[in-house]
């Protein structure tokens, strides 16, 4: 009777036992599967997307894996036309072309023509520059050029004729504009050349843009005006303030209380024949001078 009752209450303890420590174990077994679950659904590396957690290691991420892009090459230097040049030299031997009244490019053909010496004989103007197809010699200095009309005719029929590159050509006493230039630039080579060839007249130019003859500044203005730059024809002194100050890209006017005259393109439109083999007088292009002390610098805006 006692062993029974010693058994029974035995079992008691057990079964209380058994009650009290089942919830730990299942605790303890549901944390652990939870751990592993979580374990198996982390990335390799460790941190989970968008989780800012620290790996002690550092991470650069390019977007879209692109690599870092090279340097960009540095840019083209702007071109700026020459104002000087060491000697008058402006011999050229290249093509030469002819914009016709529809715009095309066609091989230029200087037309047989005289002109007159130092000595007052005449002489074939064709022997002074050789073509061959759309090759022309040019010649050193301000050339003669016979103008082909006066007044409100003047330079009618004369070519608007253009070369290859950045500078401006002489033949034949004819600037021939560069292809690369504005259009405006070209537009006042053009228009300088319809006068090329006219006598030097004091106050020429000034009364109105169409004249029988220039004196400097008129030469200017005209050249200006036929790229629609100028509306009123400007003497020297009206030039030290026009425009932009200093050298321009393209072209620069030189002006004094005296004198002016332009550059345009690597060539020179001047009624002084300063630094011109030539010797001519009169509105012509001419080699640029070594310097051009004692003027001030002025340009078109833009240009």
């Amino acid at each position: 009777m006692r062993l029974r009752t010693l058994s029974v209450a035995l079992s008691s303890i057990l079964t209380v036992a058994a009650c009290a420590t089942a919830p730990a174990v299942a605790t303890a077994t549901a944390t652990k599967a939870a751990k592993k679950a979580d374990a198996e659904s982390t990335p390799a590396g460790g941190a989970m997307p968008g989780s800012s957690e620290s790996t002690g290691t550092t991470n650069v991420s390019v977007s879209g894996g692109a690599s870092p892009s090279s340097p960009a090459p540095p840019a083209k230097p702007a071109h700026h036309a020459p104002i000087t040049a060491p000697t008058p030299n402006i011999a050229y031997n290249g093509p030469v072309y002819e914009k016709t009244v529809t715009g095309q490019l066609v091989p230029y053909t200087a037309p047989a023509s005289t002109t007159t010496t130092t000595a007052g004989t005449s002489e074939d103007a064709s022997a002074s520059s050789t073509t061959s197809g759309s090759t022309m010699q040019g010649t050193t200095g301000g050339a003669p050029v016979v103008p082909t009309g006066t007044g409100t005719d003047v330079g009618a029929g004369k070519p608007d004729l253009l070369v290859p590159g950045h500078t401006a050509r002489i033949i034949d006493g004819l600037a021939a504009a560069p292809i690369d230039a504005p259009p405006a630039v070209q537009e006042i080579i053009w228009a300088g050349n319809q006068i090329v060839g006219l006598p030097y007249i004091y106050g020429g130019g000034h009364a109105s843009f169409n004249s029988p003859g220039y004196d400097c500044s008129g030469t200017v203005s005209y050249a200006l005006h036929g790229a629609d730059l100028l509306s009123t024809p400007m003497d020297s002194t009206e030039f030290e303030g026009w425009g932009g100050k200093g050298v321009g890209t393209w072209v620069t006017i030189f002006a004094n209380g005296g004198h002016a005259y332009m550059t345009v393109a690597g060539i020179r439109l001047d009624t002084s024949p300063a630094n011109d083999p030539s010797g001519l007088e009169g509105p012509r292009w001419r080699p640029l001078r070594p310097e051009n002390a004692g003027f001030v610098m002025r340009h078109p805006v833009g240009l």
